[in-house]
């Protein structure tokens, strides 16, 4: 099973990659650019094939993939006083103009990317990212609307048969200890809670809302049991419970949690899968976004974190994760050995690694960094507020960007990323994540 949790992520991000060039080449090929190659990976090609002027092909290296368009650099607009840009770096952009005008056949001046408008320009760099973002929601969609979400619900798994300290753990029941006000009232596991003090309830949250604004008096609680309705009455105790804050135990500087009082009734809730309204789809892709935003934002303080717990000189968090990793994640989803972890959980959970997977390349791609989309955008944001400047002070046109200049940067771009590429392989093989 662990081989097939690696096969569905690595056809999965296969995919993923496939359809974020389609991005890329749909609408390119729509505003008439020549496109030559289309091409899933990179480095040696195993199999393509000719389709009217585009090469469609699959590399040996799927870590990636490209759309060749033609005239993505723009010919060098002269110097006032006409002499030639020299030195290493204007080489670099001579040079790499030299090869894009090779490729513009006679009478395809029109075709080149470099020729469109600037909101054309937008669309075709933007479609790639745009893409993985629309393969998250789709995912995200069907997990959450299809399957559905693990929820504390209004049913009951169990009713405790004693109070007992917070900070005492699970022991068992004293002779010496007070009976739990649930089981004192006669509650029972399976019961379906309806109301509380007089209020509709609908799953948990609304129950522990209930229980905290009604006190310790006396409170009608009308449940649902073997089909028919059952009025008890509950009188919760004060107890001391740790304080939970978004999901987490607040805990002081010594580590130790913090405690509060409270009514305190004994119940807890059962959990089963419900399915979500589409209405919270957007909420849930929205909060993916963002916190993947804030990884990238972060990123080589988390890249350096991955290599001093590589080295052993912190542990190991699950922030920043390669393709080693993330396959493991995946192998350990379809492998793990736990009888309530059902084939539709180990699915989902797949799904999800997936959705997470394209929100990363979609906010990943949007840095304003060549030769990234985004620092394509960039560039055709710059080129637009040139050309408007100049309608707005009577000027010449200023013609496209010329993108060619920022080929040291790109290198420079592309040898980090390998750089970091390295040191999170390494990180997930000496020093693995698990979903354990």
């Amino acid at each position: 099973m662990f081989v097939v949790g690696v096969l569905v992520i690595f056809v999965g991000v296969l995919v993923s990659i496939a359809l974020h060039e389609v991005g890329h080449l749909v609408p390119a090929k729509r505003f008439g650019v020549k496109v030559t190659k289309y091409m899933v990976g990179f480095g040696k090609t195993l199999w393509s094939t000719q389709r009217g002027e585009t090469e469609y092909g699959v590399k040996a290296i799927p870590l990636g993939g490209y759309v060749r368009l033609v005239g993505m650099y723009p010919p060098a607009r002269p110097r006032p006083d006409g002499s030639a840009r020299t030195g290493f770096f204007a080489t670099m952009a001579e040079d790499a103009r030299a090869v894009t005008a090779q490729e513009v056949g006679p009478g395809e001046e029109g075709r080149t990317f470099y020729s469109l408008s600037v909101p054309k320009k937008l669309v075709v760099m933007l479609g790639g990212p745009v893409m993985n973002l629309v393969i998250a929601v789709v995912l995200i969609t069907v997990v959450l609307v299809g399957f559905g979400t693990w929820s504390l619900t209004s049913t009951l798994s169990y009713v405790a048969p004693c109070v007992v300290a917070a900070d005492e753990g699970d022991r068992e029941c004293t002779p010496a200890d007070p009976v739990a006000p649930g089981a004192a009232a006669g509650l029972q596991a399976g019961d379906q809670v309806l109301s509380w003090g007089g209020t509709a309830v609908e799953d948990w949250a609304d129950i522990s809302a209930a229980i905290r604004a009604g006190g310790t008096g006396p409170t009608d609680v009308v449940v649902l049991r073997d089909g028919a309705e059952v009025t008890l009455v509950v009188t919760p105790a004060v107890a001391e419970r740790p304080v939970v804050r978004d999901g987490q135990v607040v805990t002081d500087a010594d580590g130790v949690a913090v405690t509060e009082p409270v009514p305190y009734v004994g119940v807890g809730p059962a959990t089963e899968r419900v399915r979500q309204p589409i209405t919270a789809v957007p909420g849930a892709v929205g909060n993916i976004v963002q916190q993947t935003g804030a990884v990238v934002l972060t990123l080589p303080q988390r890249v350096l974190e991955a290599g001093q717990a590589a080295v052993g000189a912190r542990e190991r968090t699950g922030d920043v994760v390669g393709l080693v990793g993330i396959g493991r994640v995946a192998g350990e989803i379809a492998s793990l050995e736990a009888t309530s972890y059902s084939l539709l959980d180990r699915f989902a959970d797949l799904l999800l690694l997936l959705a997470a997977l394209n929100v990363a390349l979609f906010v990943f791609n949007l840095i304003p960094l060549p030769p990234l989309d985004g620092g394509h955008v960039a560039g055709a944001l710059w080129e637009g507020l040139r050309r408007q400047a100049a309608r707005l002070r009577h000027r010449p046109d200023p013609g496209p960007v010329d993108v060619a200049r920022a080929l040291p940067l790109a290198y420079a771009v592309v040898i980090v990323m390998i750089a970091m590429t390295l040191v999170i392989t390494y990180a997930d093989i000496v020093s693995p994540v698990s979903t354990g």
